[in-house]
């Protein structure tokens, strides 16, 4: 199993897009889990910061180690256009190392 946080800068003035693509997402929550289904993607969350005004993007996934790509291209097309608009690509994406993983066994048995 894979632990993943990574770290990105938004465009400036994109924060009322990043609104519209997160929006997106919410209101297309069944084919997202879908699509998470099909990566084997236990767990994604996006958070959401703004520092020193710089808003920045957290992905933070739980994802098995053995995963086949099974998603819904229309889906994958338009979050990739909403990632090409709104993130900053000057800034290199900071993945964060995971130290420590604390996950039950029986919780891990569950996720398979």
């Amino acid at each position: 199993m894979r632990a993943e946080l990574t770290k990105f800068k938004v465009k400036e003035g994109k924060s009322a897009l990043v609104d519209e693509w997160i929006q997106y997402m919410q209101n297309n929550m069944d084919d997202v889990l879908l699509n998470l289904e099909g990566e084997k993607m236990y767990v994604e969350t996006i958070f959401r910061e703004v520092f020193m005004d710089v808003e920045y993007l957290y992905w933070y996934s739980l994802q098995s180690d053995n995963h086949e790509t099974i998603v819904d291209e229309d889906l994958d097309e338009k979050h990739l256009e909403y990632m090409d608009a709104c993130i900053d690509k000057t800034f290199r994406p900071a993945d964060m190392q995971a130290e420590v993983m604390m996950l039950p066994d029986h919780i891990k048995k569950f996720m398979r």
